[in-house]
Protein backbone atom coordinates (compact mmCIF):
# COMPACT_ATOMS: atom_id res chain seq x y z
CA UNK A 1 0.00 0.00 0.00
CA UNK A 2 1.20 3.21 -1.06
CA UNK A 3 0.82 6.04 1.92
CA UNK A 4 0.39 9.84 1.54
CA UNK A 5 2.83 12.03 3.11
CA UNK A 6 1.66 14.47 6.11
CA UNK A 7 2.17 17.39 2.90
CA UNK A 8 0.04 15.29 0.27
CA UNK A 9 -2.46 14.60 2.95
CA UNK A 10 -2.99 18.52 4.31
CA UNK A 11 -2.80 19.09 0.76
CA UNK A 12 -5.65 16.89 0.34
CA UNK A 13 -7.45 18.50 3.17
CA UNK A 14 -6.90 21.95 1.86
CA UNK A 15 -8.42 20.93 -1.71
CA UNK A 16 -11.43 19.37 0.12
CA UNK A 17 -11.87 22.22 2.75
CA UNK A 18 -12.00 24.99 -0.60
CA UNK A 19 -14.34 22.99 -2.52
CA UNK A 20 -16.67 22.37 0.80
CA UNK A 21 -16.28 26.53 1.37
CA UNK A 22 -17.08 27.52 -2.31
CA UNK A 23 -20.31 25.65 -2.83
CA UNK A 24 -22.54 27.65 -0.68
CA UNK A 25 -21.06 30.76 -2.09
CA UNK A 26 -22.14 29.20 -5.70
CA UNK A 27 -25.39 28.32 -4.41
CA UNK A 28 -26.02 31.42 -2.81
CA UNK A 29 -24.49 33.23 -6.40
CA UNK A 30 -27.22 30.99 -8.40
CA UNK A 31 -29.55 31.94 -6.23
CA UNK A 32 -28.73 35.71 -6.25
CA UNK A 33 -29.90 35.79 -10.15
CA UNK A 34 -33.65 35.55 -9.49
CA UNK A 35 -33.09 37.93 -6.68
CA UNK A 36 -31.62 40.48 -8.46
CA UNK A 37 -34.16 39.72 -11.33
CA UNK A 38 -36.82 40.80 -9.04
CA UNK A 39 -34.95 43.50 -7.84
CA UNK A 40 -34.40 44.88 -11.15
CA UNK A 41 -37.94 44.94 -12.16
CA UNK A 42 -38.89 46.19 -9.15
CA UNK A 43 -37.18 49.30 -9.36
CA UNK A 44 -40.20 49.52 -12.41
CA UNK A 45 -43.02 48.82 -10.31
CA UNK A 46 -45.28 49.54 -12.89
CA UNK A 47 -43.77 46.87 -15.50
CA UNK A 48 -46.47 44.73 -17.06
CA UNK A 49 -45.31 41.61 -18.88
CA UNK A 50 -43.70 38.68 -19.07
CA UNK A 51 -39.89 37.50 -18.22
CA UNK A 52 -38.24 34.47 -19.42
CA UNK A 53 -34.30 33.64 -19.06
CA UNK A 54 -33.29 30.23 -20.33
CA UNK A 55 -29.57 28.26 -20.00
CA UNK A 56 -29.03 25.88 -22.37
CA UNK A 57 -33.26 25.69 -22.87
CA UNK A 58 -33.99 25.65 -19.30
CA UNK A 59 -35.89 27.90 -17.91
CA UNK A 60 -34.03 29.78 -14.94
CA UNK A 61 -36.66 32.89 -14.62
CA UNK A 62 -40.25 32.70 -15.92
CA UNK A 63 -42.15 35.71 -14.01
CA UNK A 64 -45.32 37.60 -14.75
CA UNK A 65 -46.07 41.02 -13.87
CA UNK A 66 -48.83 43.30 -13.82
CA UNK A 67 -52.31 43.00 -15.73
CA UNK A 68 -53.26 41.16 -19.04
CA UNK A 69 -56.29 42.76 -18.67
CA UNK A 70 -56.49 46.04 -16.13
CA UNK A 71 -60.10 46.73 -16.48
CA UNK A 72 -60.62 43.34 -15.15
CA UNK A 73 -58.14 42.73 -12.99
CA UNK A 74 -57.53 39.83 -14.89
CA UNK A 75 -53.24 39.44 -13.27
CA UNK A 76 -51.00 38.39 -15.94
CA UNK A 77 -49.36 35.15 -16.18
CA UNK A 78 -46.21 33.65 -18.18
CA UNK A 79 -48.97 31.61 -20.54
CA UNK A 80 -50.08 35.01 -21.36
CA UNK A 81 -50.34 36.12 -24.87
CA UNK A 82 -48.81 38.88 -26.53
CA UNK A 83 -48.89 40.67 -30.03
CA UNK A 84 -44.91 40.47 -31.09
CA UNK A 85 -44.90 43.17 -33.33
CA UNK A 86 -41.79 43.14 -35.04
CA UNK A 87 -40.61 40.17 -33.58
CA UNK A 88 -42.57 38.39 -36.05
CA UNK A 89 -40.33 39.29 -38.94
CA UNK A 90 -38.05 36.52 -37.73
CA UNK A 91 -41.14 33.77 -38.90
CA UNK A 92 -41.63 35.35 -42.25
CA UNK A 93 -37.81 35.36 -42.73
CA UNK A 94 -37.49 31.40 -41.64
CA UNK A 95 -40.97 30.66 -44.24
CA UNK A 96 -38.50 32.11 -47.34
CA UNK A 97 -35.24 30.40 -45.89
CA UNK A 98 -37.76 27.04 -46.13
CA UNK A 99 -39.27 27.98 -50.06
CA UNK A 100 -35.52 28.66 -50.54
CA UNK A 101 -34.45 25.20 -49.52
CA UNK A 102 -36.76 23.70 -51.30
CA UNK A 103 -36.09 25.70 -54.55
CA UNK A 104 -39.23 27.45 -55.43
CA UNK A 105 -37.19 30.85 -54.88
CA UNK A 106 -33.69 32.43 -54.85
CA UNK A 107 -32.82 34.73 -52.48
CA UNK A 108 -31.14 36.68 -55.27
CA UNK A 109 -34.05 36.63 -57.92
CA UNK A 110 -35.86 39.74 -58.30
CA UNK A 111 -38.54 40.89 -56.76
CA UNK A 112 -41.30 41.68 -59.83
CA UNK A 113 -39.83 38.07 -60.92
CA UNK A 114 -43.11 37.13 -58.43
CA UNK A 115 -44.88 40.44 -57.89
CA UNK A 116 -45.14 42.03 -61.68
CA UNK A 117 -45.84 45.58 -62.14
CA UNK A 118 -44.14 46.97 -58.66
CA UNK A 119 -42.38 49.73 -60.17
CA UNK A 120 -39.58 49.42 -57.92
CA UNK A 121 -37.32 47.32 -60.09
CA UNK A 122 -33.54 45.96 -59.16
CA UNK A 123 -34.79 44.71 -56.08
CA UNK A 124 -34.09 40.82 -54.73
CA UNK A 125 -35.41 38.87 -52.45
CA UNK A 126 -32.64 39.43 -49.87
CA UNK A 127 -32.50 43.11 -50.16
CA UNK A 128 -36.27 42.20 -49.02
CA UNK A 129 -34.90 40.27 -46.25
CA UNK A 130 -32.10 42.47 -44.94
CA UNK A 131 -33.76 45.85 -45.18
CA UNK A 132 -31.41 46.94 -48.24
CA UNK A 133 -33.92 47.72 -50.80
CA UNK A 134 -34.61 51.50 -50.15
CA UNK A 135 -38.66 50.68 -50.75
CA UNK A 136 -40.87 53.66 -49.47
CA UNK A 137 -42.93 53.42 -46.29
CA UNK A 138 -46.31 51.67 -46.88
CA UNK A 139 -47.66 53.13 -43.65
CA UNK A 140 -47.55 56.79 -44.87
CA UNK A 141 -48.60 55.58 -48.28
CA UNK A 142 -51.53 53.94 -46.91
CA UNK A 143 -52.46 56.59 -43.67
CA UNK A 144 -52.38 59.25 -46.52
CA UNK A 145 -54.64 57.75 -49.06
CA UNK A 146 -56.20 54.73 -47.72
CA UNK A 147 -60.10 54.32 -46.64
CA UNK A 148 -59.88 54.02 -43.09
CA UNK A 149 -63.38 52.59 -42.59
CA UNK A 150 -61.53 49.12 -44.40
CA UNK A 151 -59.11 46.98 -43.78
CA UNK A 152 -56.23 46.45 -45.91
CA UNK A 153 -54.98 43.46 -47.40
CA UNK A 154 -51.18 42.89 -48.86
CA UNK A 155 -52.50 43.07 -52.17
CA UNK A 156 -54.31 46.28 -51.27
CA UNK A 157 -50.98 47.80 -49.95
CA UNK A 158 -49.06 46.56 -53.21
CA UNK A 159 -52.15 48.38 -55.86
CA UNK A 160 -51.63 51.45 -53.37
CA UNK A 161 -47.63 50.96 -54.32
CA UNK A 162 -48.30 50.64 -58.04
CA UNK A 163 -51.05 53.37 -58.40
CA UNK A 164 -49.21 56.09 -56.38
CA UNK A 165 -45.53 54.99 -56.71
CA UNK A 166 -43.92 57.27 -53.96
CA UNK A 167 -40.13 57.16 -54.60
CA UNK A 168 -37.57 55.00 -53.62
CA UNK A 169 -35.71 55.77 -51.09
CA UNK A 170 -31.99 54.59 -52.25
CA UNK A 171 -30.78 52.33 -54.86
CA UNK A 172 -30.75 48.67 -53.69
CA UNK A 173 -28.17 47.32 -51.75
CA UNK A 174 -26.39 50.69 -51.26
CA UNK A 175 -27.61 50.98 -47.56
CA UNK A 176 -29.24 49.37 -44.72
CA UNK A 177 -32.73 51.10 -43.66
CA UNK A 178 -35.19 49.06 -42.12
CA UNK A 179 -38.55 48.36 -43.80
CA UNK A 180 -42.05 47.30 -43.07
CA UNK A 181 -42.93 47.36 -47.02
CA UNK A 182 -39.92 45.07 -47.64
CA UNK A 183 -41.59 42.13 -45.14
CA UNK A 184 -45.29 43.08 -46.32
CA UNK A 185 -43.46 42.22 -50.16
CA UNK A 186 -41.94 38.89 -48.38
CA UNK A 187 -44.71 37.91 -47.28
CA UNK A 188 -46.95 37.86 -50.77
CA UNK A 189 -44.08 35.79 -52.06
CA UNK A 190 -44.42 33.36 -49.42
CA UNK A 191 -47.89 32.81 -50.71
CA UNK A 192 -47.24 33.46 -54.52
CA UNK A 193 -44.42 30.58 -54.39
CA UNK A 194 -45.94 28.35 -51.59
CA UNK A 195 -49.67 28.56 -53.25
CA UNK A 196 -50.85 28.52 -49.20
CA UNK A 197 -52.23 31.34 -47.34
CA UNK A 198 -49.94 32.75 -45.59
CA UNK A 199 -51.24 31.85 -41.76
CA UNK A 200 -51.88 28.68 -42.99
CA UNK A 201 -48.60 27.98 -44.47
CA UNK A 202 -46.87 29.70 -40.94
CA UNK A 203 -48.77 27.09 -39.12
CA UNK A 204 -48.08 23.75 -41.42
CA UNK A 205 -44.19 24.68 -41.73
CA UNK A 206 -43.73 26.27 -38.28
CA UNK A 207 -46.35 26.83 -35.44
CA UNK A 208 -47.40 23.82 -35.76
CA UNK A 209 -44.46 21.58 -36.01
CA UNK A 210 -42.76 22.92 -33.12
CA UNK A 211 -46.15 22.63 -30.95
CA UNK A 212 -46.27 26.39 -30.52
CA UNK A 213 -49.72 25.64 -29.87
CA UNK A 214 -50.48 29.50 -28.32
CA UNK A 215 -48.76 31.20 -31.42
CA UNK A 216 -51.06 32.02 -34.69
CA UNK A 217 -51.76 35.43 -36.47
CA UNK A 218 -54.89 37.02 -35.51
CA UNK A 219 -57.30 39.22 -36.36
CA UNK A 220 -58.75 41.85 -33.53
CA UNK A 221 -61.79 39.42 -33.14
CA UNK A 222 -59.44 36.38 -32.82
CA UNK A 223 -57.54 38.02 -29.92
CA UNK A 224 -60.84 39.49 -28.02
CA UNK A 225 -61.37 36.22 -27.83
CA UNK A 226 -58.37 35.11 -26.32
CA UNK A 227 -59.23 34.75 -22.86
CA UNK A 228 -55.32 35.69 -21.56
CA UNK A 229 -54.98 37.33 -24.59
CA UNK A 230 -52.59 40.36 -22.83
CA UNK A 231 -54.25 43.57 -23.89
CA UNK A 232 -52.01 46.53 -24.96
CA UNK A 233 -51.75 50.08 -22.25
CA UNK A 234 -50.07 53.31 -23.09
CA UNK A 235 -49.23 55.59 -20.08
CA UNK A 236 -51.86 58.91 -20.71
CA UNK A 237 -49.70 61.12 -18.71
CA UNK A 238 -52.91 63.54 -18.14
CA UNK A 239 -54.69 60.79 -16.26
CA UNK A 240 -51.81 59.57 -14.22
CA UNK A 241 -53.02 55.96 -15.70
CA UNK A 242 -52.42 53.55 -18.28
CA UNK A 243 -55.29 53.38 -20.98
CA UNK A 244 -56.39 50.72 -23.79
CA UNK A 245 -53.81 51.58 -26.66
CA UNK A 246 -56.28 51.21 -29.06
CA UNK A 247 -58.43 54.01 -27.27
CA UNK A 248 -55.83 56.39 -29.10
CA UNK A 249 -56.76 57.66 -32.59
CA UNK A 250 -52.30 56.85 -32.90
CA UNK A 251 -53.23 53.38 -32.56
CA UNK A 252 -55.79 52.57 -35.20
CA UNK A 253 -53.48 51.94 -38.10
CA UNK A 254 -53.47 48.30 -35.99
CA UNK A 255 -57.30 48.09 -36.92
CA UNK A 256 -57.06 49.27 -40.46
CA UNK A 257 -53.99 47.56 -41.79
CA UNK A 258 -55.16 44.53 -39.44
CA UNK A 259 -54.90 42.05 -42.55
CA UNK A 260 -51.43 42.66 -43.92
CA UNK A 261 -48.75 39.81 -43.81
CA UNK A 262 -45.25 39.45 -43.03
CA UNK A 263 -43.96 42.51 -40.92
CA UNK A 264 -45.93 41.69 -37.67
CA UNK A 265 -48.80 40.60 -36.06
CA UNK A 266 -47.65 37.22 -34.79
CA UNK A 267 -48.91 36.89 -31.13
CA UNK A 268 -47.54 34.19 -29.09
CA UNK A 269 -46.27 33.61 -25.44
CA UNK A 270 -42.80 33.21 -23.42
CA UNK A 271 -42.99 29.79 -23.54
CA UNK A 272 -43.94 28.85 -27.56
CA UNK A 273 -40.76 32.08 -28.20
CA UNK A 274 -38.39 29.09 -26.24
CA UNK A 275 -39.41 26.19 -28.10
CA UNK A 276 -39.08 28.58 -31.60
CA UNK A 277 -35.22 29.35 -30.07
CA UNK A 278 -34.76 25.60 -29.59
CA UNK A 279 -35.59 24.48 -32.73
CA UNK A 280 -33.40 26.96 -34.29
CA UNK A 281 -30.59 25.22 -32.33
CA UNK A 282 -31.00 22.45 -34.58
CA UNK A 283 -32.06 21.62 -38.44
CA UNK A 284 -35.84 20.76 -37.30
CA UNK A 285 -36.65 23.43 -39.99
CA UNK A 286 -34.19 24.17 -42.17
CA UNK A 287 -30.12 22.64 -42.32
CA UNK A 288 -27.28 24.61 -40.31
CA UNK A 289 -26.27 26.20 -43.86
CA UNK A 290 -29.47 27.45 -44.16
CA UNK A 291 -29.56 28.84 -40.54
CA UNK A 292 -26.03 30.21 -41.23
CA UNK A 293 -26.84 31.93 -44.18
CA UNK A 294 -29.68 33.56 -42.02
CA UNK A 295 -27.32 34.76 -38.50
CA UNK A 296 -24.84 36.35 -41.45
CA UNK A 297 -24.56 39.76 -42.13
CA UNK A 298 -25.96 41.39 -45.46
CA UNK A 299 -23.01 42.80 -47.47
CA UNK A 300 -24.05 46.20 -49.19
CA UNK A 301 -22.95 47.60 -53.01
CA UNK A 302 -19.36 49.15 -51.23
CA UNK A 303 -18.62 45.42 -49.66
CA UNK A 304 -18.96 46.89 -46.14
CA UNK A 305 -21.19 45.01 -43.60
CA UNK A 306 -24.43 45.48 -41.90
CA UNK A 307 -25.60 43.94 -38.67
CA UNK A 308 -28.88 41.96 -40.27
CA UNK A 309 -29.01 39.39 -41.61
CA UNK A 310 -32.86 37.32 -42.45
CA UNK A 311 -35.09 38.93 -39.41
CA UNK A 312 -32.41 38.82 -37.08
CA UNK A 313 -30.10 41.73 -35.62
CA UNK A 314 -26.38 40.61 -35.14
CA UNK A 315 -23.97 41.78 -32.53
CA UNK A 316 -21.06 40.72 -31.18
CA UNK A 317 -20.54 41.09 -27.02
CA UNK A 318 -17.25 40.41 -25.41
CA UNK A 319 -18.71 38.44 -22.23
CA UNK A 320 -21.46 36.44 -24.60
CA UNK A 321 -20.41 36.26 -27.87
CA UNK A 322 -22.40 36.06 -30.65
CA UNK A 323 -26.18 37.49 -30.21
CA UNK A 324 -28.95 37.47 -32.71
CA UNK A 325 -31.80 39.79 -31.61
CA UNK A 326 -35.38 41.49 -32.54
CA UNK A 327 -37.83 44.23 -31.40
CA UNK A 328 -40.98 44.60 -31.63
CA UNK A 329 -42.58 47.57 -30.85
CA UNK A 330 -46.93 48.14 -31.54
CA UNK A 331 -48.67 50.60 -29.35
CA UNK A 332 -49.17 49.20 -26.15
CA UNK A 333 -46.66 46.52 -26.70
CA UNK A 334 -42.18 46.22 -26.39
CA UNK A 335 -41.07 42.86 -26.99
CA UNK A 336 -37.28 41.63 -27.17
CA UNK A 337 -35.65 38.10 -28.03
CA UNK A 338 -32.09 37.52 -27.49
CA UNK A 339 -30.05 34.65 -28.43
CA UNK A 340 -26.76 34.31 -27.35
CA UNK A 341 -25.31 31.65 -30.02
CA UNK A 342 -22.07 30.62 -28.07
CA UNK A 343 -23.25 30.81 -24.53
CA UNK A 344 -27.04 29.34 -25.06
CA UNK A 345 -28.64 31.57 -22.94
CA UNK A 346 -31.71 33.08 -24.01
CA UNK A 347 -33.83 36.21 -22.82
CA UNK A 348 -37.22 36.76 -23.57
CA UNK A 349 -39.00 39.69 -22.40
CA UNK A 350 -42.66 40.68 -23.53
CA UNK A 351 -44.55 43.75 -22.00
CA UNK A 352 -47.82 45.17 -22.53
CA UNK A 353 -47.42 48.42 -21.11
CA UNK A 354 -44.92 50.04 -23.32
CA UNK A 355 -42.75 50.63 -20.58
CA UNK A 356 -40.49 53.71 -20.56
CA UNK A 357 -37.59 51.88 -18.96
CA UNK A 358 -38.18 48.51 -21.13
CA UNK A 359 -34.86 49.26 -23.15
CA UNK A 360 -33.02 49.61 -19.95
CA UNK A 361 -34.74 46.54 -17.82
CA UNK A 362 -33.69 44.37 -21.36
CA UNK A 363 -29.89 45.66 -21.07
CA UNK A 364 -29.61 45.51 -17.55
CA UNK A 365 -30.55 41.52 -17.96
CA UNK A 366 -28.39 41.20 -20.51
CA UNK A 367 -25.73 42.66 -18.25
CA UNK A 368 -26.74 40.39 -15.60
CA UNK A 369 -26.53 37.12 -17.78
CA UNK A 370 -23.22 38.04 -18.90
CA UNK A 371 -21.78 37.94 -15.68
CA UNK A 372 -23.28 34.67 -14.76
Amino acid sequence: MKYLSATHLLGCMSVVLFLWSCNPKEKAAIKSVPEKLDSLVASAPDFSGVILIAENGKPVYHKAFGYANAELKLKMDTASVFELASVSKQFTAMLIAMLQEEKKLAYDDLVEKYLPGLPYPGITIRHLLNHTSGLPDYQKLMDKNWDKSKVATNTDILTYLKKFHPPSLFKPGEKYEYSNTGYVLLGSIVEKTSGEDFIAFAHQRVFDVLKMTSTDIRSKSQKDAVSNFAKGYILAPEKKRYVLADSFPSSNYTIWLGNRKGPGRVSATTSDLLKWDRALRTEKLVSQKTLNEIFAPAKLNNDSLSNYGFGWVLKNDVQLGKLVYHTGDNPGYKTEIIRCIDKDKTIIVLCNNAHEKFDELVKTIELLMAKN
